[in-house]
């Protein structure tokens, strides 16, 4: 098939090799314009661009779609189909309509469960045990097209970054054989009375406040792994916490119930094992505590 690739970060990488891989051509991939980032704040070009250059793949990154010129230059293309994964950008009825077969989108939950830009992460935030993928046909809703594909995977404890690196290998795959398999597919309309939002993570949602269940705590710990890092702060210092897990113990919330970095909460403990000081390294919770030790009994905000 003629494919118009859509997307931006590293999760959409996958889908983009899969589909090369299985022989089709991708005749333009579009992705966010580069963006600053690092200490010198260098634009740095997403991981598709970077992906699709080492292809020779010609990269496209419009800022905005919803003008006829840039209209027209994607018609122009005369993609059977469009592929789109975390994008980044809300596709106008034109851009919808432009390809043979429509556009496809990769989406990182059950549907109808969490549509919006976060789903892993408020996935694992509500504690749920399962999550997946859907193949949706796009269409001017945000998230609400019929579904022709799912699979789906155990949360378990896994972080929102080990979540994503899964999804984005069984999103690959499944589009694949959705394309393989699409003459033949029924697309299942959505149910909204069963849909749920997530909205993206505001930074503010990651300080941890000890007053919650450590179950609580355990699952912000794992949502906002690797970033934006859930975190707390000790002697006038942001330390992040990457890992976590719940322990026996019990005792005022926030305070330390030993010189090992287990915390009360407001229901049970929990135990810190891989954390982060503001321009370090990621470090174990023994390492940590040889360079900045906090004694039991320390209150923390």
């Amino acid at each position: 098939m003629r494919i118009i690739f859509m997307g931006t970060p590293d999760f959409a990488v996958p889908t983009l090799a899969a589909l090369t891989e299985a022989g089709h051509t991708l005749v333009a991939v579009y992705t966010q314009p580069p963006r600053p980032a690092g200490r010198g704040k260098k634009l740095q070009p997403s991981p598709v661009q970077m992906a699709a250059e080492e292809r020779g793949i010609e990269v496209r990154s419009p800022v905005s779609l919803k003008n006829p010129g840039a209209q027209a230059e994607f018609a122009a293309l005369g993609a059977d189909i469009a592929v789109v994964a975390a994008y980044g950008l809300i596709l106008p009825q034109a851009i919808l309509d432009a390809p043979k077969d429509g556009c496809l989108n990769v989406h990182a939950s059950l549907l109808p469960h969490w549509r919006g830009a976060a789903p892993i992460q408020r996935s694992i935030l509500a504690g749920d045990e399962v999550t997946g993928i859907t193949i949706m046909q796009m269409e001017a809703g945000l998230d609400t097209g019929p579904m022709l594909a799912t699979a789906r995977t155990p949360v378990e404890d896994k972080t929102a970054g080990e979540l994503t690196e899964e999804l984005a290998e069984i999103g690959a795959q499944l589009m694949v054989g959705t394309l393989v398999d699409l003459p033949m597919l029924q697309a299942v309309p959505q149910d909204n009375a069963e849909a749920s939002y997530a909205p993206k993570i505001d930074k503010a949602e990651a300080k941890i406040d000890f007053s919650q269940t450590a179950e609580a705590i355990e699952r912000q710990v794992c949502a906002f792994a690797p970033f934006p890092g859930a975190w707390f702060d000790f002697d006038g210092e942001r330390v992040k916490v990457l890992k976590a897990e719940m322990v026996d113990g019990s005792g005022t919330a926030g305070t330390t119930l030993d010189e090992a970095l287990s915390i009360a909460c407001g229901s049970g403990a929990l135990g810190l094992l891989r954390v982060q000081r503001a321009g370090k390294p990621v470090m174990d919770a023994a390492d940590f505590l040889r360079g900045k030790a906090i004694p039991a009994g320390t209150k923390l905000a």
